[in-house]
């Protein structure tokens, strides 16, 4: 304040003093400013407050004009122009931008100021209804409100087609909404418009799997989804994810009415008033195609390697049948020499060499047939010559007073200190072992103060020699001791194993919870299989449903989901469709909710499959892909209640009273 008497002194002078000498005009302006600085400093002093530059602008741009005018018929220029009240900007045309009849060659799409200009290349087709839906794509250029579900219709002919259909597209398997994946229709109900024709109408998934298929006339149709990787719009690569109905969809209208809940502007969370609305209802609306990828995939021989001198290994692209091969050179005719492990769907195979003669030589040629896919996606037998390296590194020299470790052959277990009661023990060897003896395996339970032999039965891996599995009855509570007898397993390069020892407690039934599922809504005839999963959608355990009950014992304590799948083929895992068998996904349901599992406690729920639809069953905590969040939050509301603050004097850090952020 001392400043501003301060300030007032010179005005008072000065105003004086011109007033006395000149008199004249400019005095009064110069006077006139100091008074309006003084005013703005007094104003800041009790409000500290910044300037905010008024209000934001939240409302999407307006359309004006657009040539051709909505639903024109008989239009023959391939140029739309779209005039708004604003100046505009084009979020990710390519993406966003839905044009049907799709285009071969995409338009040229552009804003300029408040004008869009779209210019089809492709030449126009006569008696076709054109739409152009640009879903979200426009925004305003300074704030980037989004002008949501814009589109615009034109024909070519003298009619023009108005029906829709809309639906949901999820991933077969896991019920994941599928974003940015065509959606398109063909009026030919052959099996092979889908490979060998372009849609005739198309529509695009947003993030929520929702889609929509603008222009349709009267008519029946078939509908498919695809993942088109090369924009020709027709299903000509097993490597693009498709999706397909069974069914025919034929596209009506119906008047419907919905209500509109209109809130009070001043206070949001009370209604005004409540609307009904007559609108026109176009069907189907509640299509859910299921999308998968084909079980076909393009088989070759990936790589091939030689790690170690008696190691050799083949990489395959796909799951395959078991290649043969033959020794070239050295030259053997036996199978002798080799001790083989493979993947389950044989993709990657391993050869131990266990002859020296073999893997003391340095570079190997073997004969190998396996099954290849050509450029017409036909499978072969193709016959390689494979030649498998290696060179020895050089050995380096310890010096006289260093003593060299020595190596052992590394066992590893699953064991843990606190074993699971369900878990069996699974041993692997670093390498193959010339003789495997049970014998010099022990398992010792403490009884009394005192460890002895617990019973046991054990069993090597069918795919690997080098994997066993110890199965006995754990004792709930019960201390274990699990051994290895000192150098009792020597493998084929030299190497014998260190003395194992370790100690583990098996955990009390107390620790776990048990679950019943009763399940309604399946079909009687078929095999049912239900898996829990984690929180990441993981499946961590499974079991066949007999008489509608699905039971799993031990269980540790936390949250869980499920889901099942109908095995058609009864084969016990989740099978894709195949378009060209006409095979559809088998199909998955998501328990829509999930279970909280708590020690000690026997857990019962009741699971109708039918009761929710698909595109609501799988909980969105252990959704992937889930749906786009708006971001922007009520701009002038921050603003005001800012301003609210500022003028009665308020600290928003200390306060939350009429600030609707910080209340939240």
């Amino acid at each position: 304040m001392k400043n501003i008497v301060f300030l007032w002194s010179l005005i008072f002078k000065h105003s004086v003093k011109e007033k006395l000498m000149h008199n004249n005009l400019l005095s009064f302006l110069t006077i006139l400013f100091l008074i309006v600085l003084t005013i703005s400093m007094m104003h800041s002093c009790a409000n500290m407050a910044s300037p905010t530059g008024g209000l934001y602008d939240e409302n999407p741009p307006v359309v004006l004009k657009t040539t051709p005018e909505f639903n024109s018929i008989n239009v023959d220029k391939s140029i739309i122009e779209i005039f708004f009240d604003e100046n505009i900007k084009i979020e990710k045309p390519s993406e966003k931008i839905i044009i049907t009849p799709p285009q071969q060659n995409f338009p040229e799409i552009s804003a300029v100021g408040r004008k869009v200009v779209v210019k089809l290349k492709d030449d126009l087709i006569p008696n076709t209804t054109y739409t152009v839906d640009f879903t979200d794509a426009i925004v305003d250029n300074n704030e980037g409100n989004p002008l949501e579900n814009f589109s615009i219709s034109f024909s070519t002919g003298d009619q023009l087609d108005t029906l829709a259909i809309s639906g949901n597209v999820l991933e077969a398997e896991n019920l994941e909404p599928v974003s940015g994946i065509y959606v398109g229709i063909h009026s030919n109900l052959e099996d092979t418009a889908f490979t060998k024709t372009r849609f005739q109408r198309i529509g695009r998934t947003d993030s929520k799997g929702r889609f929509t298929v603008k222009g349709m006339a009267p008519g029946r149709y078939k509908i498919y989804a695809l993942n088109d990787l090369n924009r020709d719009y027709k299903y000509d690569n097993p490597a693009e994810a498709i999706a397909f109905l069974d069914s025919i969809i034929v596209p009506s209208t119906v008047q419907a009415t919905r209500n509109d809940t209109i809130f009070n502007k001043k206070d949001t969370t009370q209604i005004d008033t409540i609307k009904t609305i007559q609108y026109t209802r176009f069907l189907p609306d509640d299509i859910v195609l299921r999308s998968f990828l084909s079980d076909f995939q393009r088989q070759y021989l990936q790589k091939h390697e030689r790690p170690e001198q008696y190691k050799l290994t083949m990489f395959f692209a796909a799951p395959t049948s078991k290649p043969t091969f033959r020794l070239l050179s050295p030259e053997r005719n036996d199978t002798s020499w080799y001790v083989e492990e493979r993947s389950v769907n044989n993709d990657s195979i391993t050869l131990w060499i266990t002859d020296s003669t073999v893997y003391k030589t340095d570079s190997i040629r073997m004969l190998v047939n396996y099954v290849r896919t050509d450029s017409l996606n036909r499978n072969y037998i193709d016959t390689d010559t494979l030649s498998f390296n290696f060179r020895k590194p050089k050995e380096v020299k310890s010096k006289d007073n260093e003593k060299e470790d020595t190596q052992y052959l590394h066992i590893t277990s699953n064991i843990q200190s606190t074993h699971e009661i369900y878990q069996p023990i699974r041993i692997e060897l670093e390498q193959p072992v010339i003789q495997f003896d049970t014998a010099h395996i022990k398992l010792l339970r403490m009884v009394d103060s005192s460890y002895v032999a617990s019973p046991y039965s054990i069993e090597k891996d069918s795919l690997n020699s080098r994997k066993y599995v110890l199965r006995t009855r754990w004792a709930p509570g019960g201390k274990y001791r699990f051994e290895i007898d000192s150098a009792a397993y020597t493998s084929y390069y030299g190497l014998w194993n260190n003395k194992v020892s370790q100690d583990f407690t098996v955990k009390k039934l107390d620790q776990y919870g048990n679950l019943l599922i009763t399940i309604s809504g399946l079909p009687g005839d078929k095999d049912v299989y239900v898996e829990l999963l984690d929180k990441t959608d993981k499946p961590f355990r499974k079991t066949l449903v007999e008489n509608n009950e699905a039971i799993f014992m031990d269980l540790n304590p936390g949250t869980i989901y499920a889901r099942l799948f109908i095995d058609e083929n009864r084969d016990g895992k989740w099978t894709t469709g195949n378009y060209e068998k006409k095979r559809q996904p088998e199909f998955v349901y998501y328990y829509p909710r999930y279970f909280e599992i708590r020690a000690y406690t026997d857990h019962e729920e009741i699971w109708n499959v039918n009761e929710t639809p698909p595109v609501k069953q799988k909980p969105l905590e252990i959704t992937k892909n889930k749906p786009e969040v708006k971001k922007r939050r009520n701009l002038n509301e921050q603003l005001n209640g800012q301003n609210r603050q500022n003028d009665t004097g308020m600290n928003p850090t200390r306060s939350t009273e009429n600030n609707p952020f910080l209340s939240r």
